[in-house]
């Protein structure tokens, strides 16, 4: 886990009520299969000197590919997230300027995924809005490779890029 050097001077959290974290993953027929993670938690730490610094955690054993209960089970299973033993996926980003969030661009940090842990980036979208998190979601994609993470089961039949989707806000901070 990526550690700030200085404790942060501000915690926003991830509002779990509307915000939707997600994957999405192709057939080698060029199906996309779309799945959720109705349970995550997500922070934005902001540091003394301005920059954020986010942290993502999503359940894997409560993962669904919504409607297909046979594909949600192997999802879950050990051939994929292999929930039972990794039941959580993580992402802490390395500390960045709060540019991305408004113009677009990517966030660097560490995906832990089945217990392995590689560099990833998030590419965030140009806001749509002002307030960014508050009026409109924060949306970003990473795209991994899944057999880097061991989940290399089923390569004739699935992509090995597994993009995660996420669309983040966050709670409003009560008005004095």
């Amino acid at each position: 886990m990526a550690a700030p050097a200085q404790p942060p001077s501000q915690v926003l959290q991830v509002d779990a009520a509307r915000s939707h974290f997600g994957f999405e993953i192709r057939t080698r027929l060029g199906q996309r299969i779309e799945g959720v993670f109705p349970r995550f938690e997500g922070r934005v730490d902001v540091l003394p000197d301005g920059r954020h610094q986010v942290h993502l955690r999503m359940f894997s054993r409560y993962v669904e590919i919504p409607g297909k209960e046979r594909y949600t089970a192997w999802m879950r299973g050990e051939e994929f997230f292999d929930s039972a033993r990794y039941p959580v996926v993580e992402f802490d980003s390395r500390p960045y300027w709060p540019d991305p969030v408004h113009q677009g661009g990517v966030i660097e940090g560490q995906l832990i995924l089945r217990g392995v842990s590689h560099p990833e980036v998030l590419k965030v979208e140009p806001a749509v809005c002002p307030r960014a998190g508050y009026d409109c979601d924060v949306v970003s994609r990473g795209t991994v490779q899944r057999g880097r993470y061991g989940m290399d089961s089923w390569q004739l039949a699935l992509s090995d890029r597994v993009t995660f989707v996420l669309r983040a806000r966050l709670h409003e901070a009560p008005k004095p």
